[in-house]
Parts: structure tokens; C-alpha cells; sequence
């Protein structure tokens, strides 16, 4: 198939994934601007609210992908690699934050340096698939088609590394918290920023499929 062009009525889904991958890296930095800010209320709740604004933005252009998808005629993809690929885009904006309102939610009174760091991973994860959305109209060329699939192997590193991350924070947390309370919420809080790494592995391994199936 031909990539990156359709019938100039039909839009352009490459563009459409370009802007859904912007939205997914301001969000990962606003929830980590959030973590960083955390014991500063009214600058916690400003940039929880970001990842709020970006992830209903996200949510209209998927919307728009699957209005597109009912539309057009030819596609650049395999239709059913696009609507499994904005899904999947789109889980990681929905899961930074369900993680931003579990906090506020649970009204957890401390971030760790383990929440940290596993913001840290979610934010470079989240980059990584901002940067391999935008390789995708090139993917015939195949240095591009290899620097693709090189970006997916870090992500998939990465989320190897937050879980390494959250087994020790788990650990610790159950070894050295007293308060039942505050260990019940760390540790949902872990699991939501651990599964932000495993679904920008899952948008990685579908990308990967593109790649071999296109490049």
C-alpha cells in the first residue's frame, strides 16, 4: 500500500496519529510536572488538570480515526491496524490519568521516590511513541523503517525497567510502611504508573507488526 496519502477529502490518518502522539508526550509531562509539584496544591491540581485537557483531547481525534475509518475508501494501513493502533494510543492517555485521579481520589499525602522514577519512565516511554508515530509516513525507507524498530526496542526496554522498578518499590513498601492506609494507595498507584509503560509497549509491539508487514 501506499503510505501517507489519501484522497485529500478523506483526511489523513498519519497526521491525525502525529497529533494523538503529541497529546500522549504533554500529558506524561504534565502528570510528571504534577508528581514534581506535589506538595504544592493549587500546582499539583494545575497540572493534573493538563492531563485532564490532554487527554480529552486525544480523545476527539480518536474519535475522529474511527469517524475516518467508516469514510474512506483506501486507507494507508490495514484498517484494522489503524482502529487497533489509535485504541491502544489512546489507552495510554486514559491511564495517566486514571493515575492522576487515583491520587487525588485516594488523597495520597506523599509521593515516593519510587513514584517518581516511575514517572520519569512513563514521560521517556511516552516520548518514544510520540517519536515513532511521526516515522510512520516513511516507513518504505527502510532507515527509517530500522530507527522504528530500534525506538520500539527501547520502549520495550523501558518497561522492562519500571517493572525492575516497581518489584523493589513493592518490596519496600511492604516491608517498611506502617501506615496500612498509605500502603494500600502506593500500591495502586505503582500498578496504574507500572501499566502506563506496558501500554506504550503494547502501541510498540503494534508498530513493530506495521513495520514488518509494510516496510
Amino acid at each position: 500500500m501506499v503510505f501517507g496519502r489519501l484522497l485529500p477529502r478523506e483526511g489523513n490518518f498519519f497526521e491525525l496519529f502525529n497529533q494523538h502522539g503529541q497529546h500522549i508526550a504533554e500529558g506524561a509531562l504534565a502528570f510528571l510536572a504534577m508528581v514534581q509539584n506535589y506538595d504544592n496544591v493549587p500546582e499539583r491540581e494545575r497540572h493534573a488538570a493538563a492531563v485532564g485537557d490532554a487527554e480529552r483531547a486525544a480523545d476527539k481525534i480518536t474519535a475522529e480515526v474511527h469517524r475516518l475509518l467508516h469514510r474512506t475508501f483506501v486507507t494507508p494501513l490495514d484498517r484494522d491496524q489503524i482502529h487497533r493502533l489509535i485504541n491502544a494510543m489512546d489507552d495510554v492517555l486514559d491511564l495517566l490519568q486514571d493515575t492522576s485521579e487515583v491520587m487525588s481520589l485516594y488523597d495520597l499525602q506523599r509521593v515516593s521516590e519510587d513514584v517518581m522514577r516511575l514517572s520519569e519512565i512513563s514521560v521517556r516511554c511516552c516520548d518514544r511513541v510520540r517519536h515513532v508515530l511521526t516515522l510512520l509516513p516513511r516507513l518504505k525507507d527502510a532507515a527509517v523503517a530500522e530507527s522504528v524498530l530500534k525506538h520500539c526496542e527501547e520502549i520495550d526496554q523501558l518497561e522492562s525497567d519500571a517493572d525492575r522498578v516497581m518489584r523493589a518499590a513493592m518490596s519496600s513498601l511492604f516491608r517498611d510502611e506502617p501506615d496500612t492506609r498509605e500502603l494500600i494507595k502506593l500500591k495502586a498507584v505503582y500498578e496504574h504508573l507500572e501499566s502506563i509503560s506496558d501500554r506504550c509497549e503494547d502501541v510498540a509491539n503494534l508498530v513493530e507488526g506495521i513495520v514488518l508487514e509494510n516496510s
